[in-house]
């Protein structure tokens, strides 16, 4: 469907023109008289009649442009718009024969200015249409693609007319498949209609290379037994721009992309409380920190739509962040923010920049999340993680700050490794919190998120870049996913509700399983899983589990009024305990001993089980009963 053809410039386009309608005169003269013209009065006559047709002729052509289409893609539109050009152009010439009429020379006959009309609207529509018949033939032994089109009437129809005016006869449309339609047999400009529940028979009968859907509203099981169909039949499936965007003529082929595996995972658009997020928002300073990072960026993003006085961009990552910056000045020509470079377990740069900018709202997304790297590294994930979000929660509340929404996961739920329980002890730590006064401290709990730094979803796309194999750790392991922009809305929308201390929970959909994924992704690149793509076992990696909750087993929900955002009611942590062992936590960070870190780690988070780790052994030994956490419900 790349077909490209030199096509014959707009001048000669026009020339041409010009010559069918000097044709169509003497051709009109002939008709009107019997084909004797060739005497001397009309000898004399005509060439002044020419003039005068051609001159009126190429003022309507410039001004209706008719020259401009390509005449191989001539559609109806073209030959209405020559119609039209020819009507104003014959009253002009009448016109002017009403101006010469006492003159024997230039005498214009009306029957004449009847017949030049109509043989010259035959002659360049005619002539458009034979070139149109000639290049589709010519057209159709070298390079032709078989495609469908899904979508109702008029949508179809507005990408059929686009097909045929930008890739012409290099694409075969063979029918439009159309939700609703029960029986075979009406027809779209001699395009087939079939109804949808025939789909699988009309690709099985056919060799379609492509379906193009148009940006219907169809419901998502009605969606995903399209595309099972697509892919398993191993037919692209493309995405057409939503139609009200076709009827204002702005669309082209190139707008058609090529339906990916975020299509395919992600959800109905999330309608979000645009006016609560504007109350905490528009004109407020904001800190961002991990600002760099796939979801700290995203919320920038997202952020700078509500017109905040100042967003501060925090993040050590030097070259994402100068990323970010051109992005914000030259796509979204967003220009009031401020980039600080600097970690959040410096405590002397994290002053330094709340005395700077004092910061109403605080996002707190900065974190290591890779789970395997962690376990090998507990040190880091605590002197990161937890040492980073209490230094961050205590400038936070010192310096009054209004809101502080942490972006936490769904592994610190019952956590089997290290990165999860880390973050469980940020979310206690930041909970204990609440009662402090002035700041409303909210938690945001969601799972994995498609085309994040070092997701699944990148690995995959690499390893089938490469040929293969695409590796899974377990065939039974399974995910919750998100598209960044659906859980950095939720993040701005949680910070909105409650009095603080909340951990808010986000509608996650079904999990997914991740051989399903990755066969999925195969099949979308144009290639057959375990055939032309391997996939490989490679075993659960320390600390993984088969299936991430997004709620303990001592937990469970409350709602909102938000239909994507759930309250976890959580075990209540009494304060003055947590700050003690924190600080014992962060105290065994100067020994430098993982068994011992990860051991203190348990002890707070007594439902962090080591799986597939070296760590198992201390699940084995006595703990320290905790006589400070409450049992009661939050």
């Amino acid at each position: 469907m790349k077909l490209r053809m030199k096509h014959a410039p707009r001048l000669v386009v026009l020339a041409i023109d010009l010559m069918v309608c000097a044709v169509a005169v003497v051709v009109a003269y002939a008709l009107r008289f019997d084909f004797q013209i060739l005497d001397a009065y009309y000898g004399h006559h005509i060439p002044w009649v020419l003039a005068i047709v051609l001159s009126a002729r190429l003022l309507t052509f410039l001004l209706f442009r008719t020259y401009r289409g390509l005449v191989r893609y001539t559609s109806s539109a073209d030959a209405i718009r020559i119609l039209g050009a020819t009507t104003v152009g014959s009253i002009l010439i009448y016109m002017a024969s009403l101006l010469v009429r006492s003159s024997e020379v230039l005498e214009i006959p009306r029957s004449i200015i009847l017949l030049e009309y109509i043989v010259t609207n035959f002659g360049l529509i005619g002539s458009r249409m034979i070139f149109k018949a000639i290049h589709a033939y010519t057209v159709r032994t070298v390079s032709q693609e078989a495609v469908m089109i899904l979508g109702n009437e008029q949508s179809a129809l507005q990408v059929k007319r686009t097909l045929d005016r930008d890739l012409g006869a290099g694409v075969s449309i063979l029918g439009i498949v159309e939700p609703g339609v029960q029986h075979r047999g009406a027809k779209i400009e001699g395009i087939p209609i079939f109804p949808l529940h025939r789909l699988d028979h009309v690709l099985r009968d056919n060799q379609v290379g492509k379906l193009i859907l148009t940006n219907d509203r169809m419901n998502e099981a009605e969606r995903d037994r399209i595309l099972d169909i697509c892919l398993r039949r191993k037919v692209k499936v493309l995405s057409a721009p939503n139609v009200a965007k076709w009827l204002q003529g702005d669309i082209t082929f190139d707008r058609v992309k090529q339906i990916d595996i975020n299509d395919l995972l992600s959800r109905p658009p999330i309608v979000l409380n645009s006016e609560g997020i504007q109350e905490y928002l528009t004109g407020k300073t904001v800190l961002v920190t991990g600002a760099a990072g796939s979801i700290g960026s995203e919320i920038v993003r997202q952020i700078s739509k509500f017109r905040p006085k100042l967003v501060v961009l925090f993040d050590q990552a030097e070259t994402p962040l100068y990323d970010i910056d051109l992005e914000l000045r030259e796509a979204l020509g967003f220009v009031d923010f401020h980039l600080v470079i600097g970690s959040m377990t410096d405590p002397v740069r994290m002053r330094e920049t709340f005395e700077d900018y004092r910061p109403e709202v605080v996002f707190h997304a900065a974190a290591y999340k890779h789970v395997p790297m962690m376990e090998d590294n507990p040190y880091e994930a605590i002197s990161n993680n937890v040492a980073g979000t209490k230094i961050l929660t205590d400038l936070s509340v010192e310096f009054k700050v209004r809101r502080f929404v942490m972006v936490s996961t769904d592994k610190a739920v019952n956590p089997t490794n290290v990165m999860g329980a880390s973050k469980r002890l940020c979310e206690i730590y930041v909970q204990a919190h609440a009662a402090n006064g002035a700041t409303r401290f909210i938690t945001t709990r969601f799972g994995n998120v498609l085309g994040s730094n070092g997701s699944v979803v990148q690995r995959f796309r690499r390893q089938i870049e490469n040929g293969g194999p695409v590796t899974i750790t377990h065939p039974e392991i399974r995910r919750y996913f998100m598209t960044i922009p659906e859980a950095c809305q939720l993040v701005l929308q949680a910070g909105t509700m409650g009095e603080g201390g909340e951990i808010y929970v986000f509608d996650m959909g079904k999990a997914e399983k991740i051989v399903d994924l990755a066969e999925k992704m195969i099949m979308l690149s144009g290639y057959v899983p375990n055939q032309d793509i391997r996939i490989v076992y490679v075993g659960l990696r320390p600390g993984e589990k088969l299936y991430e909750e997004l709620l303990a087993n001592e937990e469970n929900t409350l709602p909102t009024h938000h239909p994507k955002i759930l309250r976890a009611k959580v075990r209540d942590y009494e304060p003055g305990y947590v700050a003690e062992k924190i600080d014992e936590l962060l105290g065994l960070l100067n020994e430098a001993d993982d068994f011992a870190i990860v051991a203190k780690m348990k002890e707070i988070v007594p439902e962090f089980q080591s799986r597939n780790s070296r760590f198992e052994v201390l699940d084995h030994e006595p703990k320290e009963q905790n006589p400070s956490q409450s049992a009661k419900k939050g």
